[in-house]
């Protein structure tokens, strides 16, 4: 048995982790703030003696004696990063920094929860780890996108200089049950506009491309890096290479609901990327992973979820 914390762990990735490592059999200390997490994610994991819950904002120093780590913390949706942006980039750097000389101390291996938006607006397609990246540093993403990165260089310099054992992945879009419905996020702006029959909000033509992965798959990917030997530390793209227009997709979620919603357009936001999908060769190569679940069977497992939610709204 390993003890296991996981920041930003009443989040939609880090409630599926908790309960994915619990399953497998370790303790888990599940740390957040709730600034975009939610008790309801791990409540029905609150009886489990192997599972501790913290309030703690990462930001703060903090101490824990466990042996392995999975950094989560940091709001991850335009609406969310954008509503602080200082504390945006506070919860990613200091986080980070918090996280690193944890580890440190107690010699545990950590798992930095990257994104696919160091690469911004990329210039290269599909995206490889390799590619450095077209980010503007002043905009309003920065606050999330330059975190990211500024993390992923402090986790690097933590192991070159202390022999911390560190891992990095790059999430791409991911979707599934626990999503924030006012998250902001395209699939469920979409299932939820959907479910109640009002106008689907696209931004700009609908053609620009993204990647969509199920959340099992994610942590799938996340729990084989983490077990990796010292010669994987990444950055590993972990994200689903079928790429899909935003059309595309509003499209497949009015067939898959039933929906009477029609489709409207609205003027593109500042630095919004028009094509993300990941380049994942090294996950194969390293990790012996893809992702296995199709895009309408996740759709449809996460409009069953909407539909609680919504219910339960009413």
């Amino acid at each position: 048995m390993k003890k296991i914390l996981i920041t930003g762990g009443s989040g939609f990735i880090g409630s599926h982790l908790c309960e994915r490592l619990l399953k497998e059999g370790n303790e888990v200390v599940c740390m957040d703030n709730f600034f975009t997490g939610a008790k309801r994610n791990i409540v029905h994991l609150l009886n489990n003696p192997y599972f501790e819950l913290i309030r703690h904002d990462v930001t703060a120093p903090f101490s824990a004696e466990v042996d392995e780590i999975y950094n989560l913390a940091c709001p991850a949706s335009p609406i969310h990063y954008q509503f602080d942006a200082i504390q945006t980039v506070k919860t990613s750097v200091m986080g980070a920094i918090n996280v690193l000389g944890l580890a440190k101390r107690v010699k545990a291996k950590v798992l930095q929860a990257s994104t696919s938006e160091v690469y911004g607006d990329p210039h290269v397609h599909p995206q490889k780890e390799a590619y450095w990246g077209n980010v503007n540093p002043i905009g309003i993403r920065s606050c999330y996108d330059e975190g990211k990165r500024c993390a992923e260089t402090l986790f690097m310099d933590y192991h070159r200089m202390n022999q911390v054992d560190i891992k990095i992945v790059r999430i791409f879009n991911t979707y599934g049950p626990r999503m924030l419905p006012n998250d902001g996020r395209v699939v469920s702006n979409f299932i939820v506009q959907a479910l109640k029959n009002e106008d689907i909000t696209i931004y700009g033509d609908g053609m620009q491309t993204r990647s969509f992965q199920y959340i099992d798959d994610l942590t799938e990917g996340m729990i084989r890096m983490m077990n990796t030997g010292d010669s994987v530390i990444g950055p590993i793209n972990i994200g689903n290479p079928e790429e899909y227009t935003i059309i595309e997709l509003a499209k497949k979620i009015i067939q898959l609901t039933g929906s009477k919603s029609k489709i409207i357009f609205q003027p593109l936001p500042q630095d919004d990327p028009m094509q993300r999908c990941p380049d994942i060769g090294i996950a194969k190569k390293e990790l012996n992973w893809e992702p296995k679940v199709p895009l309408e069977e996740g759709l449809q497992k996460t409009i069953a979820y909407f539909k609680t939610i919504i219910n339960e709204n009413v």
